[in-house]
């Protein structure tokens, strides 16, 4: 929207205001102009991301949960906002209701996204890597509760690449310090917030 939109839309609602007999004072409307129009041009700024306030899990999390609904076509966003209207659980990221709130969800804006979505995609193990697992792989873990996560460190010792119809995923098989070995299917589509890379 350019600044011409922004202002035909408040006079619209300018006038709006006028027949329903709630009319704004003339500096009510200048500084409603005035914001709206501040805060629609200003370009967010990628040192200012809120992604950073997340701890490493919890970024995963969310960014997984965005790339599930993008599958799906649908607005990460307002999916967040109808459950939280309706007072309903939003599953794994329910943290961000929790600890962070409304204010927080509206300053992540696609440029902060960007910028953790590309480190993620960039995230490609080979052989020999280092990880750690969550025991939500091979248990039943409560979802909403960190504290009951469990993390383990293994080796990464091998890839298996699937296609099933339209789908395709990744498998990865690791061996665990105890020399006990596991396939995760779906490592980089579904099962990628119950690993990270040891740092």
């Amino acid at each position: 929207m350019n600044q011409a939109e922004i202002e035909a839309a408040l006079k619209a609602a300018f006038g709006q205001c006028e027949q329903a007999f709630l009319p704004l004072t003339d500096r009510q409307k200048e500084i409603l102009l005035n914001v709206v129009i501040e805060k629609l041009t200003t370009q967010p700024s990628i040192e200012d991301n809120p992604l950073d306030e997340l701890t490493l899990e919890h970024r995963q999390v969310l960014l997984a949960f965005i790339e599930d609904q993008e599958r799906q076509n649908l607005n990460w966003k307002i999916t967040l906002l109808n459950d939280w209207l309706n007072n309903q659980e939003s599953g794994k990221v329910q943290f961000i209701r929790n600890n962070y709130g409304f204010g927080w969800l509206s300053r992540v804006q696609p440029i902060h996204l960007a910028k953790y979505q590309q480190q993620l995609t960039n995230e490609t193990l080979k052989i020999g890597d280092r990880i750690e697992v969550c025991n939500r792989l091979w248990e039943w873990v409560q979802q909403d509760d960190d504290s009951s996560y469990e993390w383990f460190s293994c080796e990464v010792i091998g890839f298996s690449e699937f296609a099933d119809g339209e789908s395709s995923y990744t498998s990865c098989l690791i061996r665990f310090e105890n020399g006990l070995e596991f396939e995760i299917q779906g490592f980089y589509e579904w099962n990628r917030q119950s690993w990270r890379i040891l740092e």
